[in-house]
């Protein structure tokens, strides 16, 4: 865990949202594309999904994916042609003992 690189991907507002979202995926995102696919919604959500919630393009989404992978914070699955995101729990956690203990 490098919490530089975490802090830096909560500094921005969408970002944040990003992991709201991925915490309850199944509140925030409509599953049936998912059923329909036979893909359990637990892996995550979709990019597109995510892109489409945000309401902003997805070049721009794909590179918080991204800044937020590298810091740990969220894990990368393919399923087929799609791309699913969800939360790092492990470092989500170290991240909070680390605020606990450090800060």
């Amino acid at each position: 865990m490098e919490p530089s690189l975490i802090i830096k991907a909560l500094s921005n507002e969408t970002r944040r949202q990003i992991l709201t979202w991925l915490k309850h995926p199944e509140r925030h995102f409509d599953e049936t594309p998912y059923v329909q696919h036979g893909v359990p919604q637990r892996i995550g959500a979709c990019v597109s999904d995510i892109q489409e919630k945000a309401g902003l393009a997805q070049s721009v989404i794909s590179s918080y994916l991204l800044m937020m992978q590298n810091a740990g914070l969220l894990e990368m699955e393919r399923v087929g042609k799609w791309t699913f995101y969800r939360r790092n729990e492990k470092t989500i956690q170290a991240f909070a003992d680390y605020i606990r203990d450090e800060l």
